[in-house]
């Protein structure tokens, strides 16, 4: 997937949630930018991340970020990579350790433009995530890395004692009217 594939990825993926219109439109002018894919292309950049859910889509795999000190999916920046779906995947691989998971779908799942605050001399910036839905067997084995001070298999039904990120709880409702089609 380069960034052409991307920006059609984003039309498909509008005529599903249309109520994204928003997002989707700012996405598309961020595409226009040769960097976007760069962590130094500012005010924002894209990202990419990997919702992961359990075989019976009840729980999802959510790492604590140490520099955030928040409960999210596993992802980080592109470097350069224009493949964002290559890069959800290095990312949950990267920060779990689950070499097995599993792509659900060959389309973004979910999409968000979130703040990043200020770190050291870099300043308050944004993440154009792209979000996809993997799956892995909750027996794997995890590994925590140094980005993350804990990982867990969360239940769906208790996701909101770890967070009240709006753009996770939207996933969440993703996830079960997801299962309630396929099941």
């Amino acid at each position: 997937m380069d960034r052409h594939q991307l920006i059609e990825e984003l039309t498909q993926y509008g005529s599903s949630y249309p109520e994204e219109l928003l997002f989707i439109t700012q996405f598309k002018t961020l595409l226009k930018h040769p960097r976007c894919f760069h962590r130094d292309h500012l005010p924002g950049h894209i990202t990419g991340s990997a919702w992961i859910t359990n075989s019976y889509f009840t729980k999802v795999l959510l790492v604590h970020h140490a520099k955030l000190n928040k409960w999210l999916q596993p992802g980080g920046h592109a470097d350069g990579d224009e493949n964002v779906m290559n890069v959800a995947l290095k990312e949950l691989q990267e920060e779990t350790g689950l070499m097995s998971a599993t792509l659900n779908r060959d389309a973004i799942f979910d999409i968000d433009i979130h703040t990043i605050p200020a770190r050291g001399d870099f300043p308050e910036h944004l993440h154009y995530d792209v979000r996809f839905l993997f799956s892995a067997d909750e027996a794997d084995s995890l590994t925590i890395n140094h980005e993350s001070h804990d990982i867990q298999w969360v239940n769906l039904s208790t996701l909101e004692k770890y967070t009240q990120e709006k753009s996770i709880l939207r996933m969440k409702e993703k996830l079960i009217h997801l299962n309630a089609i396929w099941n």
